[in-house]
């Protein structure tokens, strides 16, 4: 499959994620552990969360109109929830993109990672 925008890749990725998130909730039901709230799936593009809450259909997403029906239902049944990351709270980026030296350190501070070559 190929995605067209950045942002129906995040969405197609976020059906995955849902996916992944009713699976664990189910195992976590069936040990004895129910989770008391929805899960939040995180997503750093708001077009991606846009098309998700929107119930018009575009032309534009009619071949992701499966998908979308699958994240509608579970956000009207309120198992899931979509907040959005800021950018600069996004982690991956260190991994991705190329970013400055301040946030590279801010973000390997977040991780609890040291830097091993540096001077004591």
């Amino acid at each position: 499959m190929v995605a067209l925008s950045s942002a129906e890749a995040k969405f197609r990725g976020m059906v995955k994620g849902i996916c992944e998130l009713i699976w664990l909730k189910s195992s976590l039901i069936e040990i004895g552990f129910a989770p008391s709230s929805k899960i939040g799936l995180f997503c750093d593009n708001k077009a991606a969360i846009d098309i998700a809450h929107n119930p018009v259909q575009h032309d534009r997403t009619k071949h992701v109109e499966v998908d979308r029906n699958f994240i509608k239902q579970n956000l009207e049944k309120k198992i899931i929830r979509f907040p959005l990351v800021r950018p600069e709270d996004q982690l991956a980026d260190i991994l991705t993109k190329a970013i400055s030296d301040k946030v590279f350190y801010i973000s390997l501070d977040k991780l609890h990672m040291k830097d091993i070559y540096a001077s004591t």
